[in-house]
């Protein structure tokens, strides 16, 4: 099978992480203002590394013949000359909140087959509010939350806090930082203002959730969609001092595969009833927005020990290396799949959709 690799690869434009101030040891309320990441610091997260592009390719290398290509200016003509048999994409995009869904739009008017989500569930996840617009009409629990499109409409807002603010159209903890976690309508004002200027995108805001939080790996489609073994995030693990969120911070500056942090937990510890909840839950939530082959899902538990839905990741991240600390390959390790049979698992579910299996 003449498989195409589409992909966007990472701009080396390192963070000084020295220049990330440290957090100190006082109470969370009074110094998660101080640690302060430049916006432009998480520029190219969701972006893949030249090292996960190539570890994608030989696992992919294995049973099919692979081929290279970049998302970029000339990628439409390259797949239109190449007519590969099936593509593997883990395009991210470039410019606008349908990035995501640019290479299937593209492949789909071309009429070659490809892995994962289509366009719309591709555009639908990247705008937080559209997915948990409809994931409320399906009763699928989700934070209450409200979007701010322009800087008048600060005058006459008013949301109960602590609230979570977050870019709309963004992923891979970009624009979500220790600071977004505000406790207070000033530092709500100020995170609301800083998100809509530095990105130029409005800012969801959300109902924070004082649980535990947990990511959770799908694979397959229909009666053969498989829930990976799940995933907690131990925010006890995080320096002291800061909001127990899994932040910008947490995820690219203070967890280093050279000194990884011992944040996640997998399998999950949990009680027959919340482990069935969860998995319930994020069944649903594939099906009810369309995901395919495979996709990444964020949980947190409210107040009440309840799971809500917080992000929806139909392109997970699937760095190679183990001290990466990577959930979906921590996942599929944790099921029994090494790196290169979850990605050939990934690929046949895309065939096995497309009758070429």
């Amino acid at each position: 099978m003449d498989v195409a690799l589409v992909y966007n690869v990472k701009k080396e434009e390192a963070v000084d992480a020295a220049s990330v101030a440290q957090p100190s040891s006082q109470n969370q309320h009074t110094t998660h203002t101080n640690i302060q990441v430049a916006p432009s610091a998480d520029a190219f997260a969701e972006w893949d590394t030249i090292e996960t592009i190539h570890a994608v390719r030989d696992a992919l290398s294995l049973r099919h013949s692979v081929s290279l290509i970049e998302a970029d200016d000339n990628a439409f003509n390259t797949l239109r000359s190449d007519q590969p048999d099936i593509v593997f994409n883990i395009a991210e995009g470039r410019f606008g909140a349908s990035r995501e869904a640019q290479i299937p739009a593209m492949l789909e008017m071309l009429n070659i087959p490809y892995t994962g989500s289509d366009p719309l569930t591709l555009s639908v996840c990247l705008d937080k509010s559209r997915a948990k617009e409809i994931l409320s009409y399906y009763n699928v629990a989700n934070p209450k939350f409200a979007v701010i499109s322009s800087l008048s409409e600060l005058q006459s807002l008013s949301f109960p806090v602590p609230a979570m603010v977050k870019p709309l159209f963004e992923g891979s903890s970009k624009g979500i930082f220790n600071s977004s976690l505000v406790h207070s309508q000033e530092e709500l004002v100020k995170q609301v203002k800083s998100v809509v200027e530095e990105y130029g995108q409005p800012a969801l805001i959300e109902e924070f959730l004082p649980g535990r939080e947990f990511t959770v790996a799908m694979l397959g489609n229909g009666n053969e969609l498989n829930v990976l073994p799940i995933v907690e995030i131990k925010f006890d693990s995080l320096p002291s001092g800061v909001n127990p969120i899994y932040s910008y911070e947490a995820k690219w500056i203070w967890d280093q595969s050279s000194n990884p942090l011992e944040i996640f937990e997998c399998p999950a510890k949990l009680d027959n009833s919340l482990k069935t909840a969860i998995e319930t839950l994020c069944r649903n939530t594939y099906n009810v927005l369309r995901c395919r082959d495979w996709s990444r899902i964020d949980v947190r538990l409210d107040q009440n020990g309840r799971p809500n839905i917080i992000e929806i990741n139909p392109l997970p991240g699937i760095l190679p290396k183990i001290e990466d600390n990577s959930c979906f390959p921590k996942a599929a390790r944790m099921a029994g799949l090494n790196y290169n049979q979850m990605l050939n698992t990934v690929l046949d579910a895309g065939l096995k959709r497309y009758n070429l299996l």
